[in-house]
């Protein structure tokens, strides 16, 4: 016997439920929906959970699923637009059941075998893609149903309106944080990382000076650093790099460490054999084995050099930058332009992280965790 899929059980569950309790609630609530609507949700639904149990063509139902899925619930998140706060039981029971389905699709998505690699990158795409397309319906469909009040909770659409009537005003904020603070910061803290610790990997004395103290200032907070950094090097975007140097130039330095101390002894000693001298080793040896380390520093600075920037704007800066539109903002209230910068900076976060990722594969090419990814 075929066994069925807890997600599209529960999904037909809310359907007959929600099916039943919908028209009750359109005829006591002012709910923008029409009789064919609630029919057209109510059938797209169930045609889906239908197809999800029945066992086609996995590549067949995905992509009815997909469509039906979607259509159910964009008409049922645009209706209640307009009605917020207005939504009954019945509305969350359907938003559920269609939530579900997509959690089935992803499934069905994730289980496919593509032959070709342009099929299987797709594939390792549209997964986490529909996983925060969905994060955003739910937000919508949560927000505006349960009309959870605006200075809380905006939904995404309003942040989106938001974002496109700013364009100019997160565009100066993006450069001075990103391209002036983050990146300069960036540069000369992993850099300034990665020479001390060729050096402490030379002298012993350094890498036992070094070490314990890369690991105290670790522990310093960035509202503690920030401050004083604004007292040394002035308002504008230096003193915000000055807090990404600290924040970066430790994780570089121990991560490129350890990874030099991750060749093995044979390889050492063959290189040994070869009459190499140190610096040899250093770059046909040492160096290409730490890479793997090393290019994780990088990803980790790379998310930690945008908060310390976004952070140090706080305690000082001219009236540009992330930190600054933040911390002004949430003062009078304008939440919607808050998510706007935190979507900005998750963006070039994002951005940011994918290109040292993508340079890690070019380089490291031949790790066998590059190879078997």
């Amino acid at each position: 016997m075929r066994r069925l899929a807890w997600q599209s059980v529960l999904a037909l569950v809310l359907c007959l439920v929600g099916a039943a309790m919908l028209p009750l609630a359109n005829a006591v609530s002012a709910l923008p929906f029409t009789v064919g609507q609630t029919a057209a949700i109510e059938l797209l639904l169930l045609a889906s959970v239908f197809v999800s149990v029945s066992g086609i063509n996995p590549l067949g139902g995905a992509i009815f699923l997909f469509f039906a899925v979607h259509i159910a619930a964009f008409m049922l998140v645009g209706g209640i637009a307009g009605n917020e706060g207005g939504a009954r039981v019945s509305f969350f029971l359907l938003l559920a059941a269609a939530w579900l389905l997509a959690w089935r699709l992803n499934v069905l998505i994730s289980g496919l075998r593509p032959e070709s690699s342009g099929a299987r990158s797709f594939q390792r795409l549209i997964v986490p893609t529909l996983f925060g397309v969905w994060i955003l319906i739910l937000w919508e469909g949560i927000t505006r149903g349960a009309g959870i009040p605006f200075v809380l909770l905006p939904p995404p659409t309003s942040i989106a309106a938001r974002f496109a009537n700013s364009l100019p005003i997160l565009g100066a904020d993006l450069v001075q944080t990103v391209f002036k603070a983050v990146v300069a910061g960036y540069v000369i803290g992993c850099g300034a990382g990665f020479v001390v610790a060729i050096l402490a990997d030379r002298v012993p004395f350094l890498r036992k000076g070094m070490l314990p103290i890369g690991n105290v200032v670790s522990a310093l907070p960035i509202i503690g650093i920030a401050p004083i950094m604004v007292m040394w090097f002035g308002f504008d975007w230096p003193s915000k790099a000055a807090v990404v140097v600290v924040m970066t130039f430790f994780p570089m330095l121990v991560n490129t460490v350890a990874g030099l101390a991750a060749s093995g002894h044979m390889e050492r000693d063959l290189m040994r054999t070869y009459a190499s001298s140190y610096w040899q080793t250093l770059f046909k040896l040492r160096l290409p084995a730490a890479a793997p380390f090393i290019f994780n520093a990088l990803k980790i600075n790379s998310t930690l050099a945008l908060i310390g920037a976004i952070v140090a704007e706080f305690f000082g800066t001219p009236i540009v930058g992330m930190g600054f539109r933040i911390s002004t903002e949430v003062g009078r209230m304008n939440i919607d332009m808050v998510w706007a910068e935190i979507a900005v900076a998750a963006i070039a976060g994002s951005i940011f992280y994918g290109v040292v990722a993508l340079v890690e594969r070019a380089v490291t090419f031949w790790h066998p965790s590059v190879r078997g990814g």
